[in-house]
C-alpha cells in the first residue's frame, strides 16, 4: 500500500515537471516576438532619421513644433508682450536721435542768427569765386529805355525790373521767359491808368515775396501782389522823386527816400503811415535795410552815409567819399558798402566814424593823358553776410564793367577778384539769395539822369552765373 501512494506521487512530480516544461517555453516565443517588433521600430526610426539630416534637423525640428504646441496662452501673451516693448523701446531710440540731431540743427541755427545780429557771421566763398564764362551770359530784353532797378524773389525764381518806359516786367529766371508786364503810361494818364507813368526808380520786395514796392519820378510809392502783379493800393506822401526803397527783413515795414531829403517809414500790410526822418543836406540815392529797424542811407553831394535808428529816432553819421555817393548796400547788420562817382569803394563799421577800408579809383581810369578822369560807381551790391561784393561802372564811353570784390579779415581791405566787361551803364545789381547768379540791370542811359548815351549798349538783363570750386564755410567775421 505504501509502495502504491509513494509510485503515485513520483508520476504526478514527473506530470508536474513536464507542465512545468512547458510553462516555461511560452515566455520565450513572447519574448522573440517582442524583440523583432523592436527591431522593426529601430530600423523605421534609423531610416526616418537617416532621410531628414546627419545633424538631427528634422528631431529638432519635431521637437520646435512640439515646444510651439506645448506653449499655453498665458506664456504665448509674456512673448508678444516682451516682443512688443523690445519694439517700443527701438522706436524710442530712433526718435531720440531724430529729437538730437534737430536740436543740433535747432543750434546751429540759433548760433548763426546770433552772429548775423552782431554782423559777424562771415560766409568764405570770395577764395572759391571763378570768372565765369561769357558764353554762359543770358541776356534777357523786353524793355524798351534804360533799366534803372530789378530785384530777386526770395526763393530765386523770379526777377523783376523797371526802366525809363515806366514799365514793369516779371521774368522766369530758369527760362528766360516774361512772366508778366505791367505797361507804362503816358504823363497825364495817371487818374485812370494802373501803373506808372514816369521812370521808375526804386523797387523792393518784400522777405516773405508777398508784397513789391516800386517808386517813380512823379513821387509815388505803388505797392503790387508780387505772384499776380495786381495793384494793391499807391502811397503818396514824398514831395520828390523815390529813389530808394526796402522792406525790413522778417516785416511788411517798408522805407523809403527820396530827392526831397527825408525816409519815410510805412506798414504796408495796414496800407498805412508811419513816421518821417530828415537829415540829409542832399537828395538821397539810395537806401539798404535789414533785420534790425533801422535803415541806411547815401546822401548824394551831401558826402554822408547815414545809420537812421527808427524807434530812436536817431542817426549816425559817416564821411568818407569825396564825390557823389550814389548807392549803399548792408553787407551785414554791422557793416555795409558804398560807392560813388569819384570811383571810390568804401567799406564801412557801424561802430566807427571812418570807412575801414578805401579803394579809390577801384574800376580804374579812362581818358587821354592828363585828363584821366575816373569811372564812376553807379551801384553796388552784396551777398549777405559774406565776404563777397560787387561794384558796377559807367561813364560816357562804351566800355564798362562789374568787379568783384573780397572782404579782407575783419572787412579792412578790398581785394579785386575778377572783372566781368559789359557795354553801357550798370544801373543795378543783384545777388541771388543762394549766391548762385549775379543780375545786371544794364541801360544806355545813366539811372539818374541823361547826361550821356551809349548808342551801342543794349537795353537789358544780365544773369551771369557764379562758379565756385568749392562750397564757402560759414563762419564769423573775426575769424574765430
Amino acid at each position: 500500500m505504501a509502495a502504491l501512494e509513494a509510485k503515485q506521487q513520483q508520476q504526478r512530480g514527473a506530470a508536474a515537471g513536464g507542465a512545468g516544461r512547458r510553462r516555461r517555453k511560452v515566455p520565450d516565443a513572447e519574448e522573440k516576438s517582442w524583440q523583432k517588433a523592436r527591431s522593426k521600430l529601430d530600423e523605421e526610426i534609423s531610416s526616418d532619421s537617416d532621410a531628414e539630416s546627419p545633424t538631427f534637423g528634422g528631431k529638432r525640428k519635431k521637437d520646435n513644433e512640439a515646444d510651439e504646441i506645448e506653449e499655453t496662452a498665458q506664456e504665448k501673451k509674456l512673448r508678444l508682450a516682451k516682443l512688443y516693448l523690445k519694439q517700443l523701446q527701438e522706436q524710442e531710440a530712433e526718435k531720440a536721435e531724430e529729437e538730437a540731431l534737430k536740436e543740433d540743427l535747432v543750434a546751429g541755427r540759433l548760433k548763426e542768427d546770433v552772429l548775423e545780429q552782431k554782423g559777424k557771421l562771415q560766409r568764405l566763398i570770395a577764395k572759391d569765386l571763378q570768372p565765369p564764362d561769357t558764353a554762359a551770359i543770358r541776356v534777357l530784353r523786353g524793355h524798351q529805355l534804360p533799366i534803372t532797378c530789378l530785384v530777386i524773389s526770395p526763393d530765386d525764381k523770379y526777377i523783376f525790373s523797371a526802366a525809363k518806359d515806366c514799365s514793369i516786367i516779371k521774368w522766369d529766371v530758369e527760362s528766360g521767359k516774361k512772366l508778366h508786364v505791367i505797361p507804362g503810361g503816358k504823363k497825364g494818364t495817371e487818374a485812370q491808368h494802373i501803373g506808372h507813368t514816369a521812370h521808375v526808380l526804386s523797387m523792393a520786395i518784400s522777405s516773405d515775396g508777398k508784397y513789391l514796392a516800386t517808386g517813380d519820378r512823379n513821387k509815388l510809392i505803388m505797392i503790387w501782389e508780387a505772384v499776380t502783379c495786381k495793384h494793391l493800393y499807391k502811397f503818396t506822401g514824398h514831395r520828390d522823386t523815390v529813389t530808394g526803397l526796402s522792406f525790413q527783413k522778417g516785416t511788411h515795414q517798408l522805407y523809403s527816400a527820396s530827392h526831397d531829403r527825408s525816409v519815410k517809414v510805412w506798414n504796408v500790410a495796414e496800407n498805412a503811415y508811419v513816421e518821417t526822418l530828415f537829415g540829409h543836406q542832399d537828395a538821397i540815392t539810395g537806401l539798404d535795410s535789414l533785420s534790425r529797424e533801422c535803415c541806411v542811407t547815401s546822401g548824394g553831394r551831401d558826402g554822408t552815409v547815414r545809420v537812421w535808428k527808427i524807434p530812436e529816432e536817431s542817426q549816425l553819421v559817416f564821411y568818407g567819399h569825396q564825390g557823389s555817393i550814389d548807392c549803399v548796400q548792408l553787407i551785414n547788420e554791422e557793416h555795409m558798402v558804398s560807392g560813388a562817382d569819384d570811383g571810390s569803394v568804401a567799406l564801412w563799421g557801424l561802430s566807427k566814424k571812418k570807412p575801414l577800408a578805401t579803394v579809390r579809383q577801384a574800376h580804374s581810369n579812362f581818358g587821354a593823358q592828363g585828363l584821366e578822369q575816373p569811372y564812376w560807381i553807379s551801384s553796388v551790391a552784396t551777398l549777405l553776410n559774406s565776404d563777397v561784393v560787387a561794384t558796377g561802372a559807367s561813364r560816357c564811353s562804351h566800355s564798362s564793367s562789374v568787379r568783384l570784390w573780397k572782404c579782407g579779415e575783419g572787412f579792412r581791405r578790398l581785394e579785386p577778384l575778377f572783372d566781368i566787361p559789359l557795354i553801357g551803364f550798370v544801373n543795378s545789381l543783384k545777388f541771388s539769395n543762394a549766391g548762385d547768379f549775379l543780375v545786371v540791370g544794364v541801360g544806355q542811359e545813366h539811372r539818374l539822369g541823361r547826361w550821356w548815351r551809349i548808342k551801342e549798349a543794349k537795353n537789358s538783363i544780365c544773369i551771369i552765373p557764379l562758379q565756385r570750386t568749392v562750397a564757402g564755410s560759414a563762419q564769423p567775421a573775426d575769424g574765430s
